[in-house]
């Protein structure tokens, strides 16, 4: 994938880190699931559709709240490896580009950690022709706070070090934009933000790293094998085995007009 915006345009592909996606990236906090239920998303008897899914984090974790889900993906790794974790649970998975998606009759569309990947002039009135009436749009990211924590600040440094391109680093706490097209079909109902601190080990950190877009999706075997070793010698410099790293959540739900 190449977006002119994201990366000084560099390439990379999800689909080549989707092992250490699926191993090392169900990180959200209960209180993130905690908020979408609130929100009134996943509930049971809702039909919702996941976009940008990835190996399905969303589903596989609110699937017990009795929606039937679907979730959809442009990386048939990603699905691949969405669909093994998902054994034995009544999840659809779809390998289709958001854009191109030709589904409707759901009441929620979820976007999590990845709405700005998308072309919004199109996605905007897709996804409100997948709606049914009054149905809920909701899109929700969480971000490390690298000025608030010292083992996020040194491993961006680290990620950029091996791909200066990189443009995921040095987040600040602010609101997640909608973007102008969705104003035509939406009305914003409620927004959310809080911070969590999140459990890692010095192992775990490493996997959430790697498989960053700046790195497993983007460097050769040869450049990832360097970055993991030259990461866990520092972390066993500068932080324990056990440690937390603060994350800023927003989400945001829109209800169609």
């Amino acid at each position: 994938m190449i977006h002119k915006k994201i990366d000084g345009g560099k390439a990379f592909d999800w689909g080549r880190t989707s092992a250490d996606y699926a191993r090392w990236r169900d990180i959200y906090p209960a209180k993130f699931y905690e908020k979408i239920l609130e929100l009134g998303m996943y509930k049971k008897g809702q039909h919702v559709l996941d976009i940008g899914t990835g190996t399905g984090v969303l589903p596989r974790n609110l699937y017990k709240y009795g929606a039937k889900i679907t979730g959809a993906d442009a990386s048939e790794n990603q699905i691949k490896e969405a669909r093994r974790l998902s054994e034995g649970m009544d999840i659809d998975y779809v390998c289709c580009r958001a854009e191109e998606i030709e589904l409707s009759g759901f009441d929620v569309v979820s976007a999590c950690q990845c709405f700005h990947y998308f072309g919004h002039n199109t996605l905007a009135p897709k996804i409100a022709g997948m709606l049914n009436s009054g149905g809920l749009l909701g899109v929700m990211f969480m971000e490390w706070l690298p000025f608030d924590d010292k083992v996020a600040k040194e491993s961006e440094e680290l990620v950029l070090k091996y791909n200066p391109y990189w443009s995921g680093g040095s987040f600040k706490r602010k609101p997640l934009p909608i973007p102008e097209p969705y104003k035509q079909y939406f009305d914003v109902e409620s927004r959310e933000e809080f911070d969590v601190s999140v459990p890692f080990t010095r192992e775990s950190w490493n996997g959430r790293m790697k498989s960053c877009r700046g790195i497993g999706a983007s460097l050769s075997d040869v450049e990832i094998e360097k970055f993991e070793k030259e990461h866990l010698k520092m972390l066993s410099d500068i932080a324990d085995e056990e440690f937390k790293v603060l994350h800023f959540v927003s989400i945001v739900t829109l209800r169609k007009k």
